[in-house]
């Protein structure tokens, strides 16, 4: 690893070039903040109101700060104290972390920054130097949802799976630890915490063929402590506890062989009254159940929440919000906890609002279930019944093609909801969509790609008269404790950002168009807005420097929604363009330019002859393998992955070179040989060009 000290511009010329080249710390000062305060037990559980020490302020993951020196009533004079390039037109979905003046941010490629969270200057970046061929084994995008603070370090996941311990002054790794099994194509998107002097870190990977699992590390030294398995294993290789042997007893087939799936990769929150963590967990492989798991069975613990000892990681109660899923309703979503007074006593409850589109309240003591509504349209089931099993409907697709809702990007996903102590209602953005089925009954295994079991043809019935496509996306207020709306905001677009509660009424929401706004809590009434330059999907936070409150966000428009979305994701009207913002009262900097919109799709100048049954099976392999970045429709988002109908003639003629000899790998374009020949890249390149044909004469005047 190099490092480098300079000053001013050179810092930022300087490290800007180092990250091209190597694992690279950069400081421009020496800032000597974390001397005096280090961010120790006692300190995360006393929830140090002017800073944001971990991933949802507290561990309790509210999301609400009760700083309140911006308030309803100058919420309107807030301007931009600082912003701060980081470089990349990937998306983000980072949440920063602040301690003692500083704030910590992770951008795309895993790679960190240290900012004076005052000024925005820039202190140093650590690159963990992740080879740009993982992009082809990560689900949605190269992304990173943020760091953790303990003593003198801060922790980061890697897309490559590694754990890092990075001194927090200097930049500096000081250990390194690779979390993955090699038989499967782990990653990491989410954000450590440390609970108990450990690290607490889940993988990535279950659209690719994993076996889940959630680990802890010694912050100290980064030693193994445990690891707990979300889905058992070959049951001939014996249960490494007896809750793996009986979950076991809930699936059927070799599920094994696949993973199963169940990877915790992102939502984790701590409780230390009872000492009990809770743990998310994700979607099956392959997501059908019927291939996966051929006798049936609610395959545990896929999309459940787990209650797991934070010194041995034994597991103490789950509750599965989506019994034998078979529509990638992961559990993984953000987990909330609170105590509320619910029928005249106080229950200390869990909340979660998954992928399924119900409203969960659990008893976070025992995993008792207390109430569950839907808050957007669902169809897969009707209702959760009062043992607090969903109650499915009619969604059989082995033979023919189902409408579902939610659609497997969710009804709601990663970014973050809040609580508001005051208001008493929880504030989560939604989008109501909802996506067509079909299972590929010629599925098998196919080692280190996509392991969906999705028919990849059903692509072709979209637009079809039959289903209803209508959706849309709003900012929600619900009511936990009497599971119904009180209010909503529409958005123009899904994939809007993670919100922030404050103590004086107020709510903050960044949207996927490229606006930050401040609300009324009780009501919604918008008290403000300020342009951003790129959407926004991560959620806000807010802290205290010198008697000053700011209200910061990561922004960068991209990912899963901005990648494959299609020309829903280009309503935005933005483009990637990775940057931190803060705000403050009289604020007077100015805000940085954003990337343009791609304008009018061009006619093709270049052609290859083809068939229709050769456009129609370059559609289908597209689809397998390059539709999850570059959309299912080769319409790119805006996402900063290139929109294909966009390329030029000189690109088409080096796209065989670019699939299958890695031409662009340096920029995050892997080479695909080992899945393609040249016939398969032609018969590609002529249905991508269909697209472009097809895609300029819609945009035609």
């Amino acid at each position: 690893m190099i490092h480098r000290h300079a000053s001013g511009l050179f810092a930022l010329l300087c490290y800007s070039i180092l990250l091209s080249i190597s694992g690279c710390a950069s400081s421009d000062v020496s800032i000597g903040q974390t001397d005096d305060l280090a961010v120790d037990d006692a300190r995360l559980l006393a929830a140090d109101r002017s800073s944001w020490l971990t991933h949802g302020g507290t561990y309790a993951e509210q999301r609400y700060s009760p700083l309140s020196q911006i308030n309803e009533s100058n919420v309107d004079s807030l301007g931009l104290a600082w912003s701060f390039d980081m470089q990349s037109e990937r998306g983000v979905e980072s949440t920063p972390l602040v301690a003692d003046g500083v704030l910590y941010v992770t951008a795309p490629w895993s790679i960190l920054h240290a900012l004076d969270a005052a000024s925005g200057e820039h202190q140093w970046t650590f690159d963990p130097l992740v080879p740009r061929s993982m992009a082809r084994q990560i689900c949605c995008g190269v992304v990173n949802r943020g760091a953790a603070l303990y003593a003198d370090r801060v922790f980061i996941g890697t897309l490559d799976g590694r754990l890092i311990a990075i001194d927090r002054d200097t930049g500096r790794e000081e250990w390194s630890v690779d979390t993955r099994e090699p038989e499967w194509p782990y990653s990491i998107t989410g954000a450590p915490r440390v609970v108990e002097g450990k690290v607490i870190i889940g993988n990535a990977g279950a659209d690719l063929g994993a076996r889940g699992y959630v680990s802890a590390y010694d912050a100290e030294n980064g030693e193994l402590v445990w690891r707990t398995y979300t889905v058992p294993g070959n049951p001939a290789n014996g249960f490494e506890s007896a809750a793996m042997e009986y979950a076991a007893t809930t699936w059927n087939g070799q599920w094994w062989k696949a993973g199963g799936g169940g990877t915790v990769w992102d939502a984790l929150a701590y409780d230390p009254e009872l000492r009990l963590l809770y743990v998310g967990t994700g979607n099956g492989t392959p997501h059908v159940r019927w291939l996966r798991s051929p006798g049936g069975g609610d395959n545990l613990y896929l999309s459940s929440i787990l209650a797991l000892r934070p010194d041995t990681g034994e597991l103490v109660w789950h509750y599965q919000t989506t019994p034998g899923d078979s529509w990638d309703y992961t559990a993984t979503q953000h987990i909330l906890l609170a105590d509320l007074e619910i029928d005249g006593r106080t229950r200390k409850v869990l909340m979660q609002a998954p992928k399924n589109g119900f409203f969960f309240v659990i008893d976070r003591t025992n995993g008792e279930f207390i109430s569950a509504k839907p808050f957007a349209n669902v169809t897969w089931a009707s209702h959760v019944d009062e043992s607090g099993r969903p109650v499915e409907t009619d969604t059989d697709y082995r033979e023919v093609a189902k409408f579902v809702r939610p659609s497997p990007y969710g009804a709601h996903s990663w970014p973050p909801m809040s609580f508001h102590p005051k208001t008493g209602l929880v504030y989560l953005p939604v989008r109501d969509m909802g996506a067509i089925y079909k299972m590929d009954a010629a599925w098998d295994y196919k080692p280190g790609r996509w392991n969906t079991g999705i028919d990849m043809a059903v692509y072709e019935d979209f637009g079809s008269d039959e289903s209803d496509f209508s959706w849309e996306a709003y900012l929600l207020a619900w009511d936990p404790i009497e599971q119904r709306e009180v209010w909503r905001l529409p958005h123009i677009t899904a994939f809007n950002g993670g919100t922030l509660s404050t103590a004086d009424n107020l709510l903050f929401e960044g949207s996927a168009d490229g606006r930050f706004v401040a609300y009324r809590a009780s009501d919604g009434a918008k008290l403000w807005e300020s342009p951003v330059g790129t959407g926004v999907m991560a959620g806000p936070i807010t802290y205290e420097i010198d008697g000053e409150q700011y209200v910061a966000v990561a922004a960068g428009w991209g990912a899963s929604f901005a990648m494959s979305g299609g020309d829903a994701a280009l309503r935005a009207k933005v483009r990637g363009g990775a940057r931190v913002l803060a705000w403050k009262l009289g604020g007077d900097a100015v805000l940085p330019p954003g990337r343009p919109p791609l304008g009018p799709v061009p006619a093709p100048s270049y052609a290859i002859e083809s068939t229709a049954t050769e456009r129609r099976r370059g559609m289908i392999l597209y689809q397998e393998e390059c539709s999850v970045c570059h959309g299912p429709g080769a319409i790119g988002g805006g996402s900063g992955v290139p929109d294909l109908r966009y390329m030029a003639e000189s690109t088409h003629a080096v796209f065989p070179r670019i699939v299958l000899e890695g031409l662009r790998e340096p920029g995050g374009m892997p080479r695909f040989d080992d899945l393609f020949d040249a016939g398969d890249v032609r018969m590609i390149q002529a249905w991508i060009l269909e697209q472009a044909r097809i895609g300029s004469e819609k945009s035609a005047p």
